[in-house]
């Protein structure tokens, strides 16, 4: 009975440090838990607020961008934008890396859910205690206007060899 107990109150404890942990929803959105475990879809640098990006994918994403099959992207599939201030690496001066965290932001694609917000739900998470970005989606739409006609994706897949 003893095990038992100290076996409950464990489950308990780790259930509530887990609800301690998780970031709060951004746009109504819950934080996608795992991410951090995604495979990558593509990289980039953007010269114009000197931030590198690791563009990630949940697997129905990955499976479209390893098919070419990414226009539009399927329900289901997630994007994950990592973003990191760019810097000059330590011991390599001639290449540039990450460096202080920004934020992580997602794309959630859901033709029906996101009608009004052309097929996706769009958040963020901002800084190393992950808060959530609320200045609402439109914001969020307003960036990605450019690229309505590539469903909203600034993200053009790397190719990677099948072996």
């Amino acid at each position: 009975m003893k095990t038992f107990l100290l076996l409950l109150l464990l489950a308990f404890s780790s259930v509530s440090y887990a609800e301690e942990t998780t970031p709060l929803p951004s746009h109504k959105i819950a934080y996608p838990q795992g991410w951090q475990t995604w495979s990558s879809i593509a990289v980039s640098h953007r010269t114009d607020n000197n931030t590198v990006r690791a563009i990630l994918g949940n697997e129905i994403a990955v499976n479209a961008a390893r098919s070419g099959k990414h226009s539009p992207w399927p329900d289901g599939a997630i994007l994950a934008k990592v973003v990191w201030k760019a810097g000059e690496l330590s011991h390599w001066p001639q290449a540039i890396g990450p460096k202080a965290f920004v934020h992580a932001e997602f794309m959630f694609k859901d033709s029906v859910k996101y009608a009004d917000t052309y097929g996706w739900g769009w958040a963020r998470w901002v800084g190393e205690d992950q808060t959530p970005f609320e200045g609402g989606m439109q914001v969020c739409i307003s960036c990605h206007t450019p690229v309505k006609d590539n469903d909203w994706v600034f993200t053009e897949p790397a190719w990677f060899p099948a072996k």
